[in-house]
């Protein structure tokens, strides 16, 4: 495949000089991690804004920058709710009430905290679906830098996906957490800087903001107007599947459960702090879809006008117009020499910043909760680093093997969304019943988080291999002809009602841990934990109800 754009010799500075400055991180913080803190949660020494900014840099990855643009070209404004009702809420609650119970356990992971409320079987049930989530994750991740550095130089898929590889191995075996969390900082700001221009020059171009909106059909250009009846948008959901499955259930799952994110959070220096982070990350998610939504309908505009000279490659597998391609050929179409090599940059550090996040979370999980849980119960904390940096290497080595499955996906987050109903969505309600009643029971836990798995990957198999008559689809969904991501909303809203109603269910009929087995785990039997007096521009509860109000102008002005 030949390039669709020539690199001058300042691009190629730029991409060389970016990898060699991650690796450099690593080999500098090697120094300072020594202990299993050091390596697993960064010392526990970030303020609210360093943790904040990789809180946020790691769900920064393959998933938002080339899965949404290219989703956006699919579903149209209705993506800005995976921004905004579907993370704003979530992270406000894990802040103010979910991350009181994390940081004060002082636990290495969110398996490790099912442990402690129910019991190992369940901890382990979790760590092992957890494990197996985030190398799907992180074989995307890689799949989508190869996808780029072939649409835009012509590579070999191979060649490129070993190049993120290496790198990305490096750096997280070498440092840890904190090599993650310094360039997802990094990253961060890259992605900003290198992308943002898209969308200008895309709304230069189409003639502005209100063109973009005028060019697209009108079941695409807004948020909840047509949200009433599933066949006037273009993904074929109503608002009831857009609340429950996505602002509830997916949403919920992800920012407060997923060990991804709220390990970044565990490397605050004092609980303040970590209930600030994903408050602070809340504003800059919010602002997203102003780079990635736009981008997407700049695409959308181009790829239907005859004569643009802009047109989707093919697919590799199906030849369909293949939509995670519209963010690099944009890149291709506006950036001149040397702002090219900005572009793809931020490009690779957005996917960079997302297979850091994975792996880094897959070696803490594993080596926390499965390896010495169940295999070397007595390592000391010089061996569980030692182990931590060796499954580092091998989870990368196997995320080139699951970069080979996300292939398959001509719209990836169609794939992504189904993941997380697979295993975020019923952790979900074991976690809200499991901090918010204390009735619930260790067997009610484990039975139940099975159940809604087992649910959620039965509906995706059904309607995978079409299995599903139209009556029982349309049950299942409340729509006639579901999209991709209208399917995922409700598996993931059945996977959760299946496992809160089982886990309650069980837990009436079966015997719960004594009250003091359940101190700083439940919410009533944890003691208030006294933060320091701040003022009010320090509170996480100012900062968290101005987050609420941008979020609720948003929604109205897009309406």
């Amino acid at each position: 495949m030949t390039s669709v754009v020539s690199l001058s010799l300042v691009d190629w500075l730029i991409i060389v000089l970016y990898f060699v400055f991650v690796i450099g991180i690593g080999l500098y913080l090697r120094r300072f991690t020594t202990s299993g803190e050091d390596f697993f949660l960064g010392g526990r020494r970030n303020s609210s804004w360093v943790a904040g900014l990789a809180f946020l840099s790691a769900n920064l990855g393959a998933l938002e920058i080339l899965g949404w643009t290219g989703g956006t070209m699919k579903y149209g404004m209705f993506v800005s709710h995976w921004y905004w009702i579907g993370a704003i809420p979530a992270m406000i609650f894990l802040g103010l009430y979910m991350m009181p119970f994390y940081y004060s356990s002082k636990i290495h992971s969110v398996p490790g905290y099912l442990k402690l409320r129910f019991d190992e079987r369940t901890r382990l049930l979790n760590a092992i679906s957890f494990a197996v989530m985030t190398l799907l994750m992180s074989g995307i991740n890689l799949y989508l830098m190869a996808l780029v550095l072939r649409t835009i130089l012509g590579w070999d898929w191979h060649l490129s996906m070993w190049i993120s590889a290496i790198a990305v191995g490096a750096y997280i075996t070498l440092g840890g957490l904190m090599s993650a969390i310094f360039t997802e900082i990094v990253q961060f700001f890259l992605i900003w800087a290198g992308l943002f221009l898209v969308a200008i020059l895309g709304i230069m171009e189409i003639g502005g903001l209100d063109a973009v909106f005028a060019s697209v059909p009108q079941q695409m250009n807004h948020l909840w107007s047509t949200a009433g009846d599933a066949t006037q948008n273009s993904m074929g959901v109503t608002w009831v599947g857009i609340v429950m499955g996505l602002g509830f259930v997916l949403s919920f799952g992800y920012w407060t459960t997923d060990f991804l994110v709220v390990q970044r959070a565990f490397s605050s220096k004092d609980l303040r702090s970590a209930r600030m982070t994903p408050i602070t990350a809340s504003f800059f998610k919010m602002a997203l879809p102003f780079i990635i939504v736009v981008a997407g309908l700049v695409a959308y505009r181009l790829a239907a006008q005859a004569g643009s000279g802009f047109e989707l490659l093919p697919h590799p597998e199906t030849g369909e117009p293949w939509n995670d391609t519209a963010l690099p050929l944009l890149i291709a179409r506006y950036y001149p020499a040397g702002l090219v090599g900005l572009g793809i940059t931020a490009l690779l550090a957005g996917f960079m910043a997302g297979q850091a996040g994975n792996v880094s979370a897959f070696n803490t999980v594993w080596t926390y909760d499965i390896y010495r849980a169940v295999i070397k119960k007595d390592a000391s904390d010089a061996h569980l680093v030692w182990m931590g940096r060796i499954t580092t290497i091998i989870g990368v080595l196997l995320s080139v093997g699951t970069a080979y499955v996300a292939m398959q996906f001509n719209t990836i987050m169609d794939y992504i969304q189904a993941i997380f109903s697979w295993v975020n969505a019923p952790l979900f309600a074991t976690m809200l019943l499991g901090m918010f009643w204390k009735r619930t029971t260790s067997a009610g836990a484990f039975w139940g988080l099975i159940a809604g798995m087992v649910t959620s990957f039965s509906i995706f198999l059904g309607f995978k291999l079409e299995l599903f008559s139209p009556a029982v689809t349309k049950l299942i969904t409340f729509a006639e002809n579901p999209s991709d991501m209208t399917r995922n909303l409700w598996q993931a809203t059945w996977a959760w009602v299946v496992c809160f109603v089982l886990t309650v269910a069980i837990s009436l009929f079966t015997k719960p841990k004594p009250d003091a087995e359940l101190e700083g785990l439940v919410k009533g039997l944890t003691p208030k934990t006294e933060e320091a007096a701040v003022g009010l521009l320090r509170q996480p509860a100012f900062w968290a109800a101005c987050s609420a109000v941008v979020l609720v102008a948003l929604n109205v002005y897009f309406w």
